[in-house]
């Protein structure tokens, strides 16, 4: 009995923590900015490429009667345009990557803000596995229950697998990039070896000579 159970919890275990991890891959916190009357605040999160991206933004004020707009543009890592709103209070932005590298989305507060002072922003931002609808696969594909949970832990396994493939291309440029930093480093110290010896050599001849016109050697 006692061997079984020592079997079950050796089983369970990893399940439990898969099922845990999974749960936290999902779920998102929402991040706060406090924005300023003047200049802009920017978030950025650097994401692989083919990877959906969902977020949610809402101004929040404790004057409801007079609440303060703002404007919103996010841009890809080329500089590519992919929202822009301007005097909003809410709104939502959603799309999917095609470029990898930093996606920043700013906000600032436009004219008609009657306080003057900050202004808060929550902003929902999800990507990856934690912006999919699972309602809808759930629907389409009629899953409940285990199965749904199970489908959920599928798709972390290979957001995991995605970002570990990811991390390893990154991981052999930036060991490119070394490389031949390395090797360019090490040309410049014996080119800088072979420029002091020439001028080494010169500096010697320079001073013969000199003596040799004083008659001093």
């Amino acid at each position: 009995m006692a061997k079984s159970a020592n079997v079950r919890g050796e089983v369970l275990f990893p399940l439990f923590f898969a099922f845990c991890f999974t749960i936290n891959a999902i779920v998102s916190d929402a991040i706060w900015l406090n924005l300023p009357a003047t200049g802009t605040k920017c978030v950025s999160e650097e994401i692989q490429n083919n990877v959906v991206v969902l977020a949610d933004y809402v101004v929040v004020s404790d004057d409801h009667s007079h609440i303060p707009t703002i404007s919103v543009k996010v841009t890809s890592p080329y500089g590519n345009n992919l929202h822009n709103r301007e005097n909003v209070t809410y709104g939502q932005f959603a799309f999917t990557t095609h470029e990898a590298g930093n996606y920043l989305a700013c906000f600032w507060v436009d004219g008609h803000n009657p306080g003057g002072g900050d202004v808060s922003v929550n902003i929902d931002w999800k990507t990856g596995i934690a912006a999919k609808d699972w309602e809808s696969v759930a629907r389409k594909e009629k899953l409940e229950g285990v199965e749904l949970e199970l489908r959920k832990l599928e798709g972390a396994v290979e957001a995991i697998h995605e970002n570990l493939l990811y991390l390893k291309t990154k991981e052999a440029e930036m060991r490119e990039v070394s490389e031949k930093t390395n090797s360019r480093v090490a040309w410049y110290s014996i080119m800088s070896l072979g420029v002091c010896i020439v001028v080494s050599g010169v500096q010697v001849w320079h001073l013969k000579r000199f003596f040799q016109k004083k008659k001093l050697i």
